[in-house]
């Protein structure tokens, strides 16, 4: 049995949650609308305002059992996105390193010989106000984390200087440069 998913989840108001025959659920909020597909073997009962999420196949499946709480983190991450939403924080270091960002498009200069640019992909906002911090929102927390991770990708932080591209919660372990032999 799932400690996660059997605990349940609250609705905000303004919040609506269907699911369809398929268990496709559907959460619709103050910033937006979210789609995701459940295991047909969670079953999703809805009191007043909260969610009970209950696995048909009992505890027989460890299997069944993880896709349980999944299912329940998936649809919880689903209700935060749609109320409050999801940032995630780059920090860019290096010497002429910076960042702008367009409607769509953020454009970096991080030391190769040309500026790369990155296209926002749909639900994702880019703010880079500062030149050396990019900011990425949206109601999606997969699709934030990952936008962040491709980002970080480009340029991943060196471990001599600690140039590069690095989340703003991220502890880089540098290390000590070459000494001078006697």
């Amino acid at each position: 049995m799932s400690r996660i998913g059997n605990a349940p989840i609250i609705l905000p108001k303004g919040v609506e949650l269907t699911v369809d025959a398929e268990n496709t659920v559907m959460v619709k909020g103050p910033l937006g609308q979210l789609t995701k597909q459940i295991n047909k073997n969670i079953l999703i009962e809805r009191n007043a305002d909260t969610i009970h999420l209950k696995n048909t196949a009992g505890s027989k499946d460890k299997k069944l059992d993880a896709i349980h709480g999944l299912s329940r983190a998936l649809i919880h991450n689903m209700v935060v996105g749609v109320t409050k939403g999801y940032s995630k924080s780059l920090i860019i270091n290096g010497v002429g390193y910076k960042a702008s960002a367009t409607a769509n498009k953020l454009v970096l200069d991080i030391g190769f010989s040309h500026s790369v640019e990155v296209k926002a992909e749909n639900g994702i906002k880019i703010d880079a106000s500062k030149p050396n911090q990019i900011d990425i929102i949206g109601i999606d927390k997969e699709l934030v984390g990952r936008f962040a991770s491709n980002i970080r990708d480009i340029k991943p932080v060196e471990p001599y200087h600690a140039y590069g591209i690095r989340y703003s919660d991220e502890v880089v372990v540098r290390k000590e440069g070459k000494t001078a032999k006697k």
